[in-house]
């Protein structure tokens, strides 16, 4: 014999209420955090966050490249493309470190897009390593041919010169706030000049002057600008894996300069870094080239500043500076 379900009127008005709320509310499109402001697309977390600094209320920045995404592996999607078509403004650092920005801009219809080059200006250093001597082989033109290092944020005068791209291609879409984007612009130069003044100062009484990483050639403007020779596993190309002979190499140049640290990289595991620090007997302590952040880091607030804080705390350890 089945039992029957009682549903008392209270309960039952309660049930009508509730699914009328629901397809009252649930019809309704949420607000666009995005209405009324600038929409702009960046590719990496340096131009992401220095965008949103330059930006503030009046932009809406979103990040290309997802947190927790390598950047040198990424692959645009149709989705990217629709991204694009929607913005105001698209920020990039340059074609040396995203050569695939060009099909995907010949893939847009939006004829109104601003793009922001942020590497228009810049010097950029060949991508090599240091020779015998720890001497760097020389500055190239943004437009002159070879293997050009585009980690220019790293070197925070370099960077200065990016955000100030970044505020002239936001003052081309929105020249009534001009004044606003040239203040905010100039008040995150000045954060920078100050990052740049406590490296200096920071770096500048170590007992060693030479760090060695384990991960992508990404620290040659920082080594240079603070007068450091850096050694990286994977020189040349990004995607390159170290040959054991460069492995090799990186043990001996370890052993016979003492170090006593090996440095690793943000969101790849780090196997060549504990490969060395393994049979050296030396430490790892992480260094961050900002290139990308994980979802976790940006949810809980990380910034391109607080990143390059914590470099310098590793870099005063790995380094013994005083």
């Amino acid at each position: 014999m089945r039992a029957s379900l009682r549903i008392s009127p209270f309960v039952l008005a309660l049930l009508v209420v509730f699914g009328m709320g629901c397809l009252f509310s649930c019809g309704q499109k949420t607000e666009n955090p995005g209405k009324g402001k600038l929409k702009v697309v960046t590719t990496l977390f340096p131009l992401f966050d220095f965008a949103r600094n330059v930006g503030g209320d009046h932009a809406y920045v979103t990040l290309l490249v997802p947190p927790g995404v390598e950047p040198h592996s990424f692959e645009p999607k149709p989705g990217d493309i629709r991204q694009i078509d929607s913005a105001d403004v698209f920020i990039y650092t340059g074609s040396n470190m995203e050569p695939w920005v060009e099909n995907l801009l010949k893939a847009t219809d939006n004829k109104g897009l601003v793009v922001v080059d942020a590497s228009r200006g810049i010097k950029l250093l060949a991508r090599v390593g240091p020779d015998e001597h720890g001497h760097d082989k020389g500055e190239l033109d943004h437009h002159a041919g070879g293997k050009l290092d585009p980690h220019i944020w790293l070197d925070f005068e370099r960077a200065r010169k990016m955000v100030d791209n970044i505020r002239d291609g936001f003052v081309t879409k929105d020249p009534a706030q001009k004044e606003f984007y040239a203040k905010n612009a100039a008040g995150y130069d000045a954060r920078l000049t100050d990052l740049d003044e406590r490296f200096r100062r920071g770096l500048a009484n170590c007992t060693h002057r030479l760090f060695v990483h384990g991960g992508h050639f990404a620290f040659n403007y920082m080594a240079k600008r603070y007068d450091l020779t850096y050694v990286s596993a994977y020189e040349g190309s990004p995607n390159a894996e170290p040959t054991p002979r460069k492995i090799l190499e990186l043990k001996k140049l370890v052993m016979d300069n003492h170090v006593k640290y090996i440095y690793y990289e943000e969101l790849i595991t780090p196997r060549v870094a504990e490969v060395v620090a393994r049979e050296t007997k030396t430490t790892l302590l992480p260094l961050h080239g900002a290139h990308n952040i994980s979802k976790d880091d940006l949810e809980k607030g990380a910034t391109f500043i607080s990143l390059m804080e914590t470099n310098l705390i590793m870099l005063q350890k790995g380094l013994e500076c005083r």
